[in-house]
């Protein structure tokens, strides 16, 4: 049986003094942050290369050329999202499981958002394979957008494997601000809480507490399968499979697989197929008219 004090302890959460409430000291290598930048993850990449050991953390108010995934980008105002990047020396984990080191920040993110906006646990919700979404049942797809993830590594398999994960969430962003052709596909903390204000400050604080257990754990050989199940709002759905080919092959989604991290679809003989992160370009989901979401980018890393 899971006491309150057990699940408190397991999340990061439930601490009684004011360093109990922030990460250990060990944990942050550097951190440093930054009015406006190009790119976090490059900045990451850049000390690692120094000799920066794990974990650092950029983060920045503003990026001016940062990418998501596929080259896709999306540029927030000053202030009305948290940008940052953090970069990890996973040789703790096989090659084959180093996408669980991004999992692990949507994961902690997910758990901070939650608490920070004053959420229901388990509203927010992983959109295979790289975005926080909420649903929402009037938005085109179903649901709305609030974060992106995107990893990137080098050197798997060697001891000079290094990860560099960036992540950006729209926290304190009001609807009125929205840009026209992403309103429909977009939210932010701030709207899902219907209004209530998200501190950035509080919103890092809440996610570093929620890393460090969850990052702990994978050192250790544990990681969160089935929260991370949990979570996937793929699951059940219809996808349409954007691939590299240009072909886009549409899907009933069945789950994840927890051990290589990939998509696990229906095929047409009624049998499955994992499909992983590198063999497609994007993943949208289908309404029940047949049409696809509408990508509203990845935020800017």
């Amino acid at each position: 049986m899971t006491t309150a004090d057990d699940a408190a302890r397991n999340s990061g959460v439930g601490a009684t003094s004011d360093d109990a409430a922030r990460p250990s000291r060990s944990f942050l290598s550097r951190q440093e942050r930054f009015r406006s930048v190009p790119s976090t993850n490059d900045i990451i990449r850049s000390w690692m290369a120094d000799g920066t050991g794990e974990v650092c953390l950029a983060v920045a108010d503003e990026q001016t050329a940062g990418r998501g995934r596929s080259g896709r980008s999306w540029v927030a105002p000053a202030g009305a999202a948290l940008l940052m990047s953090l970069g990890f020396e996973p040789t703790y984990v096989t090659p084959e499981r180093l996408w669980r080191v991004a999992a692990i920040v949507a994961l902690a993110m997910a758990d901070a958002g939650e608490e920070v906006a004053g959420l229901p646990i388990g509203m927010l919700k992983l959109k295979w394979p790289n975005d926080i979404v909420v649903a929402a049942p009037d938005a085109p797809s179903g649901v709305h957008k609030v974060a992106g993830v995107l990893g990137e590594t080098d050197g798997a398999g060697t001891p000079a494997v290094r990860a560099v994960v960036g992540i950006g969430i729209n926290a304190d962003w009001p609807r009125e601000q929205f840009p026209p052709e992403l309103a429909e596909a977009m939210t932010s903390l701030r709207e899902a809480s219907r209004g209530r204000p998200i501190d950035a400050g509080e919103l890092l604080d809440a996610f570093l507490l929620r890393l460090e257990p969850r990052l702990l754990g994978l050192r250790e050989g544990r990681f969160d399968v089935a929260g991370w199940h949990d979570r996937q709002i793929t699951t059940g759905r219809t996808v349409r499979i954007d691939m590299p080919d240009g072909t886009a092959p549409v899907f009933k989604a069945v789950g994840v697989d927890g051990a290589s991290g990939a998509l696990l679809v229906e095929d047409a003989a009624g049998g499955e197929r994992g499909l992983l992160v590198g063999e497609v370009t994007q993943v949208r989901l289908v309404t029940g008219g047949g049409d696809a979401e509408t990508e509203p980018g990845g935020v800017t890393l």
